[in-house]
């Protein structure tokens, strides 16, 4: 970067300004909330991440300098707002997968048919019905492991661990499994995407914690692109 393109003393200031009036207004937010969900924390709380990751940046680029606290990524992290001390949890699981062999699919689903005739009338020779059949035969967790010998190509997962307030009764989100699936009641969150193999590692990095966890991003990458998001 050149000289020309560093801020200036006035936008530094200025952000750390911008900072100072964050940090009031997230507190009388806090001061006069009116839950565990007030929607003015959680604009105040975004405010506040906002206005200090700018200045963090604008104090690296003009002073080689940073903050002493982290700042919250504006890419995925969503702030924490669940219980405190989660008594119950949700385990919610997104798996992606394409045809790639549509007739493999097929015959592995009429190989199924064959030996059960439940199956063969759910099997109406397209690749709907086949997916049908095998996933009345198998359970998710085997396709996942298996996916290949069915002709399906693996794509895009991830895995949430969601905070509950308490188990919910038998049946009472089965009309809407999926209305539970709240970024900010998350705990863990677990992302398979092949985005993450170009990704650069570096085995000799020093600020990971004992559990592995980047104390920067708050993800960690093995070597097969999974990507771990750190407890919030």
């Amino acid at each position: 970067m050149s000289d020309a393109a560093l801020p200036t003393v006035a936008e530094v200031r200025a952000a750390a300004e911008a900072v100072k009036a964050a940090l009031d207004r997230h507190l009388a937010a806090v001061e006069s909330r009116s839950g565990a969900k007030d929607p003015a924390v959680q604009a105040a709380f975004n405010e506040l991440a906002a206005s200090a990751e700018a200045y963090d940046e604008l104090l690296y680029e003009a002073y080689d300098e940073v903050i002493p606290f982290e700042i919250p990524d504006t890419e995925d992290g969503v702030p924490y707002t669940g219980p405190a001390e989660p008594t119950a949890f949700s385990v919610l699981i997104r798996r992606d997968y394409s045809v790639a062999e549509p007739q493999r699919l097929i015959a592995q689903a009429e190989r199924v048919a064959a030996h059960d005739r439940d199956a063969d009338l759910l099997h109406d020779g397209g690749t709907a019905g086949a997916l049908g059949v095998l996933f009345g035969e198998y359970e998710a967790d085997e396709i996942a492991t298996r996916y290949k010998e069915f002709g399906l190509e693996e794509g895009d997962s991830t895995l949430w661990v969601a905070a509950l307030e308490e188990v919910p009764e038998p049946g009472e989100w089965l009309a809407a499994p999926f209305d539970q699936a709240d970024p900010e009641t998350v705990l863990h969150r677990f992302d398979v995407s092949a985005v993450f193999d170009d990704e650069p590692y570096d085995d000799d990095r020093d600020d990971h914690d004992e559990d592995g966890h980047d104390d920067h991003d708050g993800h960690d990458h093995d070597d097969d692109g999974l990507e771990l998001a750190a407890e919030r």
